[in-house]
């Protein structure tokens, strides 16, 4: 019988327990690439984060939804699966940071229908005031909104404007595309109906691309989207009632004509725009420069150059 020396059995033994260190990878292994970084606000971790601020430079996208009545056929979350679909699409394209769901708009006007959440008008602004205060923070001086809900265009402009209203080291941008005919072109081409707008064809078909499983093409005629004009006597005036006069139902056109090829057509199309203002905010450095200037002149406005 062969005897095995004391300290050779006592390394095979720690060997056997898994105690030994692992021998090194041989030298020929190439390193696994790094995956890429995430669009997704809340899928990155924090190290990569900062690599993410880096590579977005510095900028990111908040796509503002609702949770509102979308005609008797469609989800509640209609505005922000579209909003959020064409920002995450358009980040592919051009890299920056997609926020998590963002459902805090101006949905006063539908407080009648089952589902709407509808938040003060002060809690609206803090909140979003704080969350771009706190992107700042974190590295991301350049916040792009876009908006997924006709009841916050306003909302949102007004909210640009009094950007200004305080000292701040970055800026807000919002996504207002131009018009395109060529893009419009090739959308009319595939269009059903002419009266069209919540719920109706084109918002059934961008559901259609993004979340078939949701939409319910079998109930979109149970109720009527035509409009009541129910202030056809009112002249030259603006009130709040406005939208409820013409869309009880809170419903325009017929989503029974939505279909995926179109939603899949103005999605892509809505997400080149925003890609192309995504890389002009990147290069961008005059809107800060001209801020930074502004808010000195403030602070001494009889100093202030009157320019001829």
């Amino acid at each position: 019988m062969k005897i095995i020396p004391k300290r050779i059995a006592r390394i095979i033994i720690l060997a056997g327990l898994g105690w030994l260190p692992a021998a090194a990878a041989p030298a020929q292994e190439a390193a696994k690439p790094a995956p890429p970084l995430s669009i997704h606000f809340e899928e990155l971790t924090a190290p990569d984060f900062v690599k993410a601020v880096d590579a977005s430079q510095s900028t990111c996208v908040i796509p503002v939804g609702i949770l509102e009545k979308h005609g008797p056929h469609l989800p509640l979350g209609t505005d922000l699966f579209e909003c959020r679909e064409t920002s995450l699409r358009a980040a592919k394209k051009e890299y920056t940071i997609v926020f998590p769901a963002y459902y805090f708009g101006q949905i006063f006007e539908a407080k009648h229908q089952p589902g709407t959440i509808a938040y003060s008008s002060d809690l609206i602004l803090d909140l979003l005031q704080e969350t771009c205060d706190e992107l700042a923070r974190n590295g991301l001086k350049k916040i792009i909104l876009v908006n997924g809900h006709g009841g916050s265009e306003q909302l949102l402009q007004y909210f640009c404007q009094i950007q200004l209203a305080r000292k701040k080291d970055y800026a807000v941008y919002l996504f207002q595309p131009a018009p395109d005919p060529a893009r419009e072109k090739q959308i009319d081409k595939m269009r059903r109906t002419t009266l069209d707008g919540h719920a109706g064809e084109m918002e059934t078909s961008q559901i259609l691309a993004i979340r078939p499983e949701l939409v319910h093409l079998d109930r979109a005629d149970e109720q009527s989207g035509e409009d009541q004009n129910r202030l056809a006597d009112l002249k030259h005036a603006y009130t709040g009632i406005w939208w409820y006069a013409r869309y009880p139902n809170h419903y325009q056109g017929y989503g029974r004509a939505g279909r995926k090829e179109l939603g899949e057509l103005a999605l892509d199309l809505e997400a080149d725009l925003l890609a192309e203002m995504i890389r002009s905010v990147k290069n961008d450095s005059t809107t800060l420069a001209l801020q930074k200037r502004f808010f000195e002149e403030t602070e001494k406005p009889l100093a202030t150059p009157q320019k001829k």
